[in-house]
């Protein structure tokens, strides 16, 4: 591989120090991104885990909304779990007051959609374009996916429900890979990231 990509992490709420961690074992240069300067010197952005009202609305405090549905737009990679899932759907089957998404995949989801905290559950998931057997997936207080557009393509499923899609630079899991010492969901985002920067600088 080529110098190592640099991957910024939403830190306006949510479980950043996980997703730095898994990213720099997958090959990156990772960093926290809270402000608009910073999120223009990444080559890529993780959406965290957290609670997807609180992260849309510092978004927009914060500035980041219109820079980050711009950057999404422009193909910058970008890779959501959990409340990052519903940020880049492009519709909440459910949404709450004033929650606002990133948008950037053709998707209907519903939030909260396998249960409470206290429902919580791990299951082995089987994730195309991972490869070496299923990885651990960490459902808390996870989303699903209603229904996917043309342009958007289901990587997993479980229990009958989507909970990984990939549309272009875009990817979305239900679950926290971040949170077993497993990083080939992060590994597969590296590559993402690499293959359009790569691209990019033709």
């Amino acid at each position: 591989m080529s110098e190592a990509p640099v991957i910024g992490v939403l830190a306006l709420q949510g479980d950043v120090r996980e997703h730095l961690t898994a990213l720099a074992s997958a090959g990156a240069v990772a960093g926290a991104v809270r402000r608009p300067e910073e999120l223009a010197e990444v080559d890529g952005l993780v959406l965290p885990g957290g609670e997807s009202t609180t992260i849309s609305k510092l978004a927009v405090l914060f500035g980041l909304m219109e820079p980050l549905r711009a950057r999404v737009r422009a193909g910058m990679p970008v890779y959501g779990t959990c409340a990052g899932m519903i940020m880049l759907a492009d519709k909440i089957l459910d949404p709450r007051s004033g929650q606002e998404t990133v948008g950037g995949i053709d998707m209907i989801v519903r939030r909260n959609a396998f249960g409470r905290q206290n429902e919580s559950f791990e299951a082995a998931v089987d994730v195309e374009g991972v490869a070496g057997g299923p990885v651990e997936g960490v459902f808390i207080r996870a989303p699903w996916v209603e229904s996917v557009g043309a342009g958007a393509e289901v990587l997993a499923e479980h229990d009958g429900h989507i909970v990984a899609v990939r549309q272009g630079n875009a990817l979305a899991t239900s679950f926290h890979p971040e949170l077993t010492g497993d990083h080939r969901v992060h590994g597969l985002f590296v590559e993402m990231v690499h293959a359009w920067r790569t691209a990019d600088s033709l």
